[in-house]
């Protein structure tokens, strides 16, 4: 009598919606949705967004529900990503603008939440070529609504921020809101192509026309953040390649020797930093960024172990976010840092945590990247890296896209290595062999 009937509706939804046939086009809706959330907000407004992502919430705990006997939750969530949104929450208690907290703690646990779900119902190279198929897409739409203003009404689109500057070669803005934003998906969508014509996972001439069309539009932003990290992200990608083909015996080496040139890389880069930044001509953004880290850092101290309350990204309407200057044409969205912004709004404490998740995510996809055949392991560790380093100039770590895909990478190399799971593992006795 418990059993379902062969055919029951509800063993055909729970059919439908465990299938990954479903999980592929829930991943790529909300891949895009996350990419495309300024453009989605101009378009329809925040209700519509909002709307939008509650459905895919509501679909991913739906599939997720469906799904619940294939999973295995034990050491899959990272404990360290877990704590960061803990203390986002618990930011609401002592926060100043608590419904405002409320509110982007909710939106945080949304996106996280979906994060989660991609990295639970897909494998890597499932995830790889969902953001592929997706970042081609923003990609050429964002070229189209360029040649449009640049070049046939020559004229901007203000509604979504698009100068028409194509003319000119530049600065492009896309459908991002700004030429940092359209330079760092253009450099997340290079890293991706690659990894996608490195696996043959796209034929040879649409892997090609990708590769071209993000580092045009990326040239094309003129951004010095995301040029700068694409050297980064160069670098490490090559680095990566030599730790690849070494030999077991040597590659403990070659990693601490790694990490020692990194090191010594970061420290001439920061004594050299004035001609660096002559060179990529961002005198003019390097002193908006010194002028609004140091009005931030004048307010931390007032609440510098706990923060002032999370927001994720800024409501210029309320205090202190009102009190920044900006550009002097429109008021700052964030602090320009994802490092100084957690500081400032979760505090010293949340800036550790933040600091230990990311370095924990790092190394486990570093790891994994250097010591799995599969090429495909170097996608997560190539997209952090671009990540981690934009994150020193621009906030988009910590919302939406930028969330989205660090929360992806967190939760992978988490389940693909494990502390908790090895130390199980470790301690569970050994299978005696049976006696005749």
């Amino acid at each position: 009598m418990n059993e379902r009937r062969n055919g029951h509706p509800l063993d055909a939804a729970e059919q439908f919606f465990a299938s990954p046939r479903f999980a592929s086009a829930l991943t790529q809706a909300i891949i895009g949705t996350e990419i495309a959330s300024f453009f989605l907000q101009r378009l329809i407004g925040w209700p519509g967004l909002l709307g939008i992502l509650t459905t895919l919430v509501v679909l991913a705990a739906i599939s997720l529900l469906a799904r619940r006997h294939a999973l295995q939750w034990n050491g899959l969530l990272p404990i360290s990503l877990l704590v960061f949104v803990g203390w986002a929450a618990i930011s609401i208690f002592w926060s100043q603008y608590q419904w405002a907290t409320f509110g982007s703690v909710v939106y945080l646990g949304a996106v996280t939440t979906l994060g989660i779900y991609i990295a639970l119902v897909r494998d890597t190279i499932q995830i790889a070529r969902a953001f592929g198929d997706v970042l081609r897409l923003v990609l050429v739409l964002s070229l189209a609504l360029e040649i449009l203003a640049g070049v046939l009404i020559d004229s901007p689109i203000h509604l979504f921020g698009i100068q028409g500057h194509l003319d000119i070669l530049g600065p492009l803005q896309g459908i991002f809101g700004t030429r940092n934003q359209l330079g760092i998906v253009a450099l997340i969508a290079l890293v991706t192509f690659g990894t996608e014509f490195r696996t043959k996972s796209v034929s040879r001439g649409l892997g090609i026309g990708s590769l071209a069309i993000a580092l045009l539009l990326l040239l094309l932003s003129r951004s010095p953040v995301a040029l700068g990290s694409l050297l980064v992200v160069g670098l490490a990608a090559v680095a990566l390649y030599g730790l690849r083909r070494a030999s077991l015996e040597s590659k403990r080496f070659w990693q601490f020797g790694l990490l020692i040139a990194t090191i010594a890389v970061a420290g001439i880069a920061w004594a050299a930093r004035t001609p660096i930044i002559a060179v990529f001509s961002a005198n003019a953004e390097v002193n908006l960024r010194l002028r609004l880290w140091n009005e931030v850092r004048g307010l931390i101290p007032f609440h510098a172990l706990e923060g002032w309350g999370w927001t994720g990204a800024w409501r210029p309407d309320i205090p202190p976010f009102n009190a920044f200057v900006g550009d002097g044409a429109t008021a700052p969205a964030s602090a320009l840092s994802a490092y100084i912004d957690v500081w400032f709004q979760l505090g010293f404490v949340g800036l550790v945590i933040l600091i230990g998740l990311v370095g924990l995510t790092f190394v486990r996809s570093w790891l994994l990247a250097s010591k799995q055949r599969s090429f495909v392991y170097a996608w997560p560790a190539l997209v952090l890296v671009a990540l981690i380093t934009t994150g020193l100039a621009e906030s988009s770590l910590l919302v939406e896209f930028g969330w989205l895909t660090f929360v992806v990478c967190s939760v992978k190399a988490a389940r693909e290595l494990s502390w908790r799971r090895a130390f199980r593992e470790e301690l569970r006795p050994a299978r005696l062999p049976p006696q005749e």
